[in-house]
């Protein structure tokens, strides 16, 4: 008898942390004539755990719109981002290292990717960093894009005609992804990932568990904090707090409408500058979407 009510307290308090990480946010007031809803994103979390977000399922219907950040659905920005990712000719990117230090990077490309700086050696610093990260998390963090729940309710909303907006033009998104810092900086943060690898999966695991437990202002601290090593530092955390600022007044149409499924990356949306604190700020009301059915 005690083991069997030792095991259902374990289950109920299971089940309770489950329902209690909070990740989608209902938006109204302020003028809108209906509400709209933002949902936190986070790449190294599956598909499969959209299913322990209530009612999620149930606010993406009610919307006839999604907004992202970039929607990536135009061929011919995708082309303008994939040229933007070049570096000048003008620009030899072994100017830039010892020839030990760019050995180092050629050798673990190489064995990363399977392709070294003979073919990978115009592109932007920050362009190999993100795909050396991207591959030490799928072979370090289990990170599997096609599994990813970040984008996929721009999935959904493409294959269904539902209109997707994006916050930010492909000139700002290509300044964000190749231009936001400095080249030489750039060089020396893609050195840093080849010598710490593991700094880098350490910080995105870490922040992929306090996601998956809805405790979105620790993300932030996690970030911010002095313990972290890796080349996601407070600095990128204030160039998104200033990209809040301005997509408060780019999400005010979307809103004063209603009906708008938002996703943005949850590092973007807690703390004194996070977005959700921007809204509220704005004059709308910001609460969480809870596990009680939507009437």
């Amino acid at each position: 008898m005690c083991r069997r009510f030792y095991i259902f307290i374990v289950l109920l308090l299971f089940q309770t942390a489950g329902l209690s990480a909070q990740v989608l946010y209902q938006i109204s007031g302020n003028g809108s004539e209906n509400p709209s809803y933002i949902l936190a994103t986070n790449k190294l979390t599956e598909i499969v755990f959209l299913d322990t977000i209530p009612n999620v399922f149930k606010c993406y219907q009610r919307c006839d719109k999604v907004v992202t950040e970039f929607a990536m659905i135009d061929y011919d920005a995708i082309a303008a981002l994939r040229k933007a990712a070049l570096l000048p000719d003008s620009v030899i990117l072994s100017n830039f290292y010892t020839a030990e230090e760019y050995k180092r990077i050629n050798d673990a490309l190489e064995l990363g990717l399977g392709m070294g700086l003979n073919k990978l050696g115009r592109m932007k610093p920050s362009y190999l960093s993100e795909m050396y990260r991207n591959e030490l998390l799928r072979k370090w963090a289990d990170y599997i894009e096609d599994r990813s729940s970040e984008h996929f309710f721009e999935a959904v909303a493409q294959q269904t005609d539902k209109p997707i907006f994006g916050l930010d033009d492909t000139g700002e998104t290509m300044y964000m992804l190749f231009d936001r810092e400095p080249f030489h900086w750039q060089c020396t943060e893609l050195l840093h990932i080849v010598d710490y690898p593991e700094r880098e999966v350490k910080l995105e695991k870490r922040l992929r568990d306090l996601y998956q437990q809805g405790r979105l202002l620790d993300m932030v601290y996690e970030i911010s904090g002095p313990d972290n090593l890796s080349t996601h530092s407070y600095s990128d955390y204030q160039v998104y707090c200033k990209r809040n600022k301005e997509w408060v007044k780019r999400l005010a149409p979307y809103l004063k409408e209603g009906k708008a499924f938002i996703t943005l990356d949850a590092t973007y949306l807690a703390g004194e500058q996070g977005l959700l604190a921007l809204l509220k700020k704005a004059g709308y009301k910001v609460k969480p979407v809870n596990r009680h059915p939507i009437k």
